[in-house]
């Protein structure tokens, strides 16, 4: 029994250091970038778009798809960033071989 007892407290001490890690991550933000930095997307650690910048000089009415398919990269690349950066702060927290994202 002292070692379920033990278990239950160690369980207990990964869930809290993983709420902290959540809730430092609510303030972290990243950029994400496509187009040479023609494109540029900003969110917070809750994958939440906070930014959407667009160079002017891509606005062409006739390449909308080459303007959106730019806006998902930059998405792509952004909430990437952030995948990382909770890995770095979460995952070591996790028993191997279990991630962060639930795969």
């Amino acid at each position: 029994m002292k070692n379920l007892g033990s278990m239950l407290r160690q369980f207990q001490d990964m869930q809290e250091s993983m709420e902290s890690a959540r809730k430092a991550m609510a303030a972290v933000e990243v950029e994400g970038t496509s187009g040479g930095g023609m494109v540029t997307v900003r969110l917070n650690g809750q994958s939440e778009m906070l930014s959407l910048d667009i160079d002017p000089s891509i606005v062409d009415p006739g390449e909308v798809d080459v303007l959106e398919d730019l806006v998902r990269a930059a998405h792509a690349d952004a909430r990437a960033k952030v995948e990382q950066e909770l890995a770095s702060r979460i995952g070591s927290l996790l028993p191997p071989g279990l991630s962060p994202f639930g795969n």
